[in-house]
């Protein structure tokens, strides 16, 4: 089922009557079928948003959409919404089998005794929770207990499906296999769904697209191959990978650029369209796109120095020093340099980004002229 936010705000009553904005002006579809990820740093606005959907919180101003009626005036439980919640929400009493099938037996849509109790065994076995369903919540840690949530919602025939930080207490190993498996289940019975989260891998591994916020506003909208290689601003693209895109600050002057505190020569970015003469830039380069003694296929090199050279197990993490400025640069092969290593750093001028030094908003990627 289509969701369709339009327009919302949320507020809250701050100090001296003072009202808060948590959400501002957001307006976002998630198509049927689709798994869209917020995804933000903590106050972003996600939770809010995603409370604003369930129905725990009132919309402020707006609209909201669901399967072509407007639900934002509804109570919770005529939403159609099954929800796995942060903070787990399991009935003590009940067993864990009870609480993923609570509701399911001749409610809703009549499903019946028997194939209530067949979809808690299956999504129970898919999260890896079979043998503790005659147990109680206060006997499980706090892992089990998520993962009794998490099957809860996903037990449920529902238009939307809303996860709140769904696997946030699960060790990593288990965490990257419930990925696969949820999503999976998610796509082969059609189900839309909402998730929230502060982890950028669960993120890019389960949503068919990210909305990224920020101080409560939409900064962009997209497939993670979007927001990757497209950023919509220097925010975005400072926020997504690890480590972050290395932002230089520099002028535009003809024939290239000019990078503060790096080298005096002009900078040339063949096939990207500059902005006019005088104005100020930052020069965006992700780190897994840094060259280290680039042999060819690099438009632009600077000499430098090196800082650090950190071996992560996968992929090597090489700090250098331009001039005034740090770089970081990421190689999947051990790079031989020590600390004090004099090297060059290199790019192509497709994975240059460039963005407005004052509002941050994209101004050209280089991949756009590559094609």
């Amino acid at each position: 089922m289509t969701l369709t936010i339009d327009h919302v705000d949320k507020s809250y009553s701050g100090r001296a009557g003072h009202a808060v904005l948590a959400v501002r002006d957001l307006t976002l579809t998630v198509a049927d079928g689709d798994l869209v990820a917020l995804l933000g740093s903590s106050g972003c606005g996600k939770t809010s948003t995603l409370r604003m959907i369930a129905g725990f919180e009132d919309v402020s101003r707006g609209g909201i959409s669901l399967a072509g009626r407007r639900i934002e005036t509804l109570p919770p439980a005529r939403r159609r919404v099954a929800m796995a919640f942060e903070g787990y929400a399991l009935y003590p009493p009940l067993t864990i089998a009870e609480n993923i099938g609570f509701g399911l037996a001749d409610g809703g849509r009549g499903i019946g005794r028997a194939e209530a109790a067949k979809r808690v065994r299956e999504v129970a076995d898919m999260l890896e929770i079979g043998p503790i369903l005659q147990r109680r919540p206060n006997s499980l840690s706090g892992g089990q207990q998520q993962r009794a949530s998490l099957a809860r919602a996903l037990a449920r025939d529902a238009d939307l499906h809303l996860l709140d930080e769904p696997m946030g207490q699960l060790e990593p190993q288990l965490r990257a296999v419930l990925r696969g498996r949820v999503k999976a289940a998610l796509k082969a019975r059609g189900m839309t769904a909402v998730l929230v989260t502060h982890d950028q891998t669960e993120a890019n591994a389960m949503a068919d697209k990210i909305a990224i916020m920020e101080g409560g506003v939409l900064q962009q909208y997209g497939t993670p191959n979007e927001l990757r290689d497209r950023p919509a601003n220097l925010y975005v693209a400072t926020f997504l990978g690890e480590p972050p895109m290395n932002a230089l600050d520099g002028v535009v002057e003809a024939g290239g650029l000019r990078l503060d505190d790096i080298s005096d020569r002009l900078v040339a970015l063949p096939g990207v369209r500059l902005p006019p003469p005088g104005a100020r830039i930052a020069l965006g380069v992700r780190p897994h796109r840094l060259q280290l003694n680039p042999a060819a296929g690099a438009d632009v090199a600077f000499q430098g120095n090196v800082v650090s050279n950190q071996w992560l197990g996968d992929q090597a993490h090489v700090v250098v020093e331009l001039g005034r400025r740090i770089v970081v640069a990421v190689s999947h092969v051990r790079v031989p340099v020590r600390a004090g290593t004099a090297v060059s750093v290199g790019f192509a001028a497709a994975d240059a980004h460039l963005f407005d030094a004052e509002g941050g908003g994209a101004l050209a990627h280089g991949r756009d002229a590559a094609y």
